[in-house]
């Protein structure tokens, strides 16, 4: 007879404050065969400062997709298997993904001991709308990818969540500003539930000067919450008036994508108005 699956437990642990872990977590990871950890010897100290003795596997981006298999058949004998990162909640920007999926697909009880996460910790504190966002994750390293990838968030209205580390964050907010606008609303939230921890709020021109104007503020791992696009709902008349004035001087599609910039309307749009206001 073959044994019951066992189950598979996602647990997000603290990201600086060790009083955020929580007492369910303490006591799951107590209480499996083996944690699935990122950093094993980060988590052993953590385990070790609540008194939990685990065996403890090493799971990361690495070597996730020979570690599947290892889990899955492990699971699949009764083991009991919790997943964890170096902080915060597991797979957000994290490994573990393809166990997860896994495990689904195989039939094994995948439940979640939910606790911190940095990306809506930064969300609640930012002052920017909550009821609508879009989590990005770590922007592309190198400038043209970046900036590329921005150009397609532009006109994104939902707030935007997005993770940076201390090295890449002013070079992402000056494409930020360079892309979005520098009245666009931004918020940088650094070292969350650590020592350092630091919440700014500001346009993102100004935001970018008070990095720049403080090394220690380029120091940690961040969080950047920038606003959504502003309303494209823009009076017909506006884009007439506007689009006629450019036309005057440019292309239609020259035109188009000023246009857009301006009003913060799609192009495509604008370019299909612009044609039609050359041809009347």
């Amino acid at each position: 007879m073959s044994p019951q699956p066992g189950t598979l437990y996602v647990v997000a642990t603290p990201m600086g404050n060790l009083r955020d872990m929580t007492p369910r977590a303490v006591d799951v990871l107590g209480e499996v065969d083996i944690v699935a950890a990122e950093d094993t010897r980060h988590s052993g100290r953590l385990l070790a400062h609540f008194g939990v003795r685990a065996r403890l596997l090493s799971l990361h981006e690495h070597n996730e997709d020979e570690r599947v298999d290892t889990l899955m058949n492990r699971l699949q004998a009764g083991e009991h298997i919790a997943l964890i990162s170096d902080a915060g909640t597991p797979l957000i920007s994290d490994p573990g993904f393809r166990v997860v999926r896994a495990a689904h697909r195989a039939g094994i009880r995948v439940v979640p001991v939910p606790g911190a996460s940095s990306p809506i910790a930064a969300l609640s504190v930012s002052g920017l709308p909550t009821d609508r966002f879009c989590f990005e994750g770590f922007l592309p390293a190198r400038a043209g990818p970046r900036r590329r990838v921005l150009e397609g968030l532009r006109q994104e209205p939902r707030t935007l969540v997005l993770l940076e580390s201390s090295h890449r964050i002013e070079g992402a907010l000056r494409d930020l500003v360079a892309v979005f606008g520098a009245e666009r609303q931004g918020v940088i939230a650094r070292e969350l539930t650590k020592a350092f921890e630091t919440v700014q709020s500001l346009p993102l021109g100004e935001l970018l000067g008070w990095l720049q104007a403080d090394d220690n503020q380029r120091r940690g791992e961040f969080v950047l919450v920038v606003e959504g696009a502003p309303d494209a709902d823009v009076d017909q008349a506006e884009q007439d008036r506007v689009l006629g004035l450019l036309l005057a001087e440019l292309p239609v599609k020259k035109a188009a994508a000023v246009a857009s910039g301006i009003l913060g309307v799609p192009r495509n749009a604008l370019y299909q108005r612009a044609l039609a206001l050359r041809d009347h």
